[in-house]
């Protein structure tokens, strides 16, 4: 047949897409053919519709989602906006993933002074959130704005509290210590070990407060409390004082 259209081969190599990804465009709906051969299922495009092809194609080249591609297609503002701000987001999350490493390579595996403190039980106010896994640190800060908020400016040391269970989606929560709170943190004896450096790289100090508690056959109670005791607005990122504290089920 011809009646001007172009059967999927003819029209992969214009679009410079293959025929597998036309396919696929079609079974998403991005992208139908102009006519289905009802004999054997061959598909034939109209040279008119090179044009939304090749966007599809210049979309993806640039990383940008299926499901994204589709909204823009469909016309809807502001969904390249969006896909930018995800993927610098995604950037500076890796940057910071690089700065980790990059100490990592500079001192070594993570070591750290571990010692066993018996904290008080502790009246607090505090608010939690639940989050995905790469929103736990972008969420703690929303928890730590709520908290202000509601309360005015907390004394310095803010609590981090974080479960040990790591699933996809974790309940993360952030607490001020105030003599009428609401929520009581229990008290018991504690590991504890000092992180002196930038909140996203906690987690080095975090691996080697739980090796320790692991090679002294402890067993750990969550949830890990993380006590900020340095300013973040008046502090350096690389002085920032935080304090990893995991109760011990075993040392009352």
């Amino acid at each position: 047949m011809n009646n001007g259209y172009l059967p999927i081969g003819r029209f992969a190599r214009l679009c410079r897409l293959s025929v597998k990804q036309l396919r696929h465009y079609d079974d998403l709906g991005l992208l139908a053919p102009a006519h289905v051969d009802p004999d054997n299922g061959y598909r034939y495009y109209r040279p008119g519709q090179a044009r939304e092809a090749l966007l599809i194609g210049l979309l993806r080249s640039l990383d940008v989602p299926l499901a994204e591609v589709g909204r823009v297609l469909a016309g809807e503002d502001g969904v390249l906006g969006g896909v930018r701000d995800r993927m610098e987001a995604d950037l500076a999350r890796r940057r910071r993933t690089l700065a980790t490493l990059d100490r990592v390579l500079a001192d070594g595996l993570p070591r750290a002074d571990v010692t066993l403190v018996r904290e008080p039980a502790r009246r607090v106010v505090m608010v939690r959130e639940v989050a995905d896994q790469e929103e736990i640190g972008a969420v703690t800060s929303a928890c730590v704005a709520r908290l202000i908020e509601a309360t005015g400016p907390p004394k310095i040391p803010l609590i981090g509290l974080f479960p040990l269970d790591l699933s996809q989606r974790v309940e993360v929560a952030v607490a001020a210590e105030t003599p009428d709170g609401p929520d009581l943190l229990p008290g018991g004896v504690y590991a504890s070990a000092t992180h002196i450096g930038p909140y996203d790289q906690v987690a080095l100090t975090g691996h080697a407060l739980f090796a320790c508690v692991g090679d002294h056959g402890h067993t750990p109670i969550g949830p890990l409390r993380e006590v900020y005791v340095s300013d973040p607005t008046t502090t350096p990122a690389e002085q920032l004082v935080t304090h990893l504290m995991i109760k011990l089920e075993d040392s009352e």
